[in-house]
């Protein structure tokens, strides 16, 4: 196991915002779920070089599911690489699909799936590609020296981006989970409870 590429535990939603017209709008929602990382490799928003660099996926298509297009449930944070190779295909909900118990990341930059589903995803996307072995390799020997000679850059890498959302403005019509907006990271560093860096 590396400190850069822990997926999360399988778990419910947080929140529970409803009635946006436009997907665009759950943005914020989705970076503070989905803890600033693409639901599928697990690039961090630290780790980009601009703004843009990540994308809402439908994770069942708007193609085939117009109906799911504003729903919460079937929107994931992901990085513009693996939208553009997941595209209008079906998948497996990642969420529940690639998680700490499913998927093994290797210090050689090697992903496994340790399901057929997780590994149908991986085969899909192409996690597992030299390309994608490669990226992931340097940036688990980025995190490994971080930690060990450059501590404040470590909680640069592994910590929150300094705009977390304030999802307590956000006016959603509808919001099915409320308290998620007290455990939201911006709620967490309001409290002075928030870590200095995250793993899952």
């Amino acid at each position: 196991m590396t400190d850069a590429f822990v997926y999360s535990p399988s778990r419910a939603r947080r929140h529970g915002p409803g009635g946006y017209k436009n997907y665009s709008s759950y943005r914020p929602w989705l970076r503070d779920e989905f803890t600033f990382r693409c639901v599928y490799c697990l690039m961090r928003e630290e780790w980009g070089r601009l703004t843009g660099e990540f994308d809402l996926d439908h994770f069942q298509p708007q193609v085939s599911r117009p109906d799911l297009s504003t729903e919460y449930e079937n929107l994931v944070y992901a990085c513009h690489t693996c939208n553009l190779r997941k595209s209008d295909n079906e998948t497996f909900d990642p969420e529940n699909c690639l998680t700490k118990d499913m998927v093994r990341v290797y210090p050689s930059g090697r992903i496994e799936g340790l399901s057929s589903r997780a590994s149908a995803i991986i085969a899909k996307l192409g996690l597992d590609s030299e390309k994608s072995r490669n990226w992931r390799l340097i940036w688990i020997r980025n995190v490994e020296l971080a930690k060990q000679y450059d501590s404040d850059l470590y909680r640069r890498l592994m910590g929150f981006p300094n705009d977390l959302p304030d999802l307590s403005i956000l006016e959603p019509t509808s919001n099915t989970k409320p308290d998620g907006v007290k455990e939201s990271y911006h709620a967490v560093r309001s409290r002075g409870e928030l870590p200095e860096y995250y793993l899952e």
